[in-house]
């Protein structure tokens, strides 16, 4: 079988080293900023399989679903780690399971029905103001002492759950800024992220393979969305440094790596939404 169409040794051997790569910093920025390496994992998986030619219908949904994948084990590895010092908020998980399941099941059947560009666009609609915030206020700024009850308390695991699922992201980019916004202690927030990513690509995941079975324009060695070449590339680099980041979180000062890191999702999604508009 020919890997990835007509590829040369040369694409192939960008294609690996940028999946590899991928999985190292994404494991990394999930265990240490609690914003999930999908962040990071779909742009990088977006443009490499544009490198090596995959078509343009499918590019975006398999960085989506090849990165869900990834995320269970990054995100088992490092709850673990962040559970093991206590930073995890087991009531919160509890409350918000339920309704943050329903938003990715609902968000797996719209995915997998819209255009590549779609995602796309989403992608890099809430990513570059992820990076902003990022950016200019870490974990500082507050809109509430805490976070909602009642209906809004439901909406808000649903619509992080269903965002990140259209994004291929784990949740803890949605998640931690939402948590501390509303008074959460940064490294609560932090810890009890990296288990939303479990809770979010498990389920999407089955999704995304369900969603493109049958489809005959998908990279090989693919099962629906998700391509297993990727994930066997990505998901051990990502689940070894998962932990490596989690300890680095509680003893390091984050602000430049934070404002490295937010540069960095500007400009890949920024070029994720140009190529998607143009």
């Amino acid at each position: 079988m020919e890997l990835f169409f007509a590829s040369s040794a040369s694409d192939l051997g960008t294609f690996a080293l940028g999946l590899v790569l991928a999985g190292v910093v994404g494991g990394l920025v999930a265990g240490m900023l609690g914003v999930g390496g999908g962040i990071v994992i779909v742009p990088v998986l977006y443009h490499v399989l544009g490198l090596v030619g995959i078509d343009e219908g499918v590019r975006m949904h398999t960085a989506v679903g090849t990165s869900l994948a990834t995320i269970i084990p990054t995100s088992i590895s490092s709850m673990r780690a962040h559970n093991k010092k206590g930073a995890v908020d087991r009531e919160l998980l509890k409350r918000w399971a339920v309704p943050m399941i329903l938003g990715v099941a609902i968000a797996s059947v719209i995915g997998a029905n819209l255009r590549g560009q779609w995602l796309a666009v989403i992608f890099a609609s809430v990513a570059l103001p992820v990076a902003l915030h990022m950016a200019l206020w870490g974990d500082t700024k507050r809109i509430a002492d805490h976070l909602p009850a009642g209906t809004g308390g439901l909406l808000l695991p649903f619509g992080i759950g269903g965002l990140s699922t259209l994004m291929g992201i784990g949740g803890g980019t949605l998640g931690v800024p939402t948590m501390t916004l509303c008074g959460v202690p940064i490294h609560r927030a932090v810890g009890t992220a990296s288990a939303f990513g479990a809770i979010i690509a498990i389920p999407g995941t089955i999704g995304a393979i369900l969603g493109g079975w049958g489809m005959t324009n998908l990279p090989p060695y693919s099962v629906g969305f998700v391509n297993l070449l990727g994930f066997i590339l990505i998901a051990p680099a990502s689940f070894l440094m998962a932990p490596v980041g989690a300890n680095l979180a509680h003893s390091i000062e984050k602000q430049r790596l934070r404002a490295v890191f937010a540069l960095f999702i500007a400009i890949t999604a920024g070029r994720m939404l140009w190529d998607a508009l143009s």
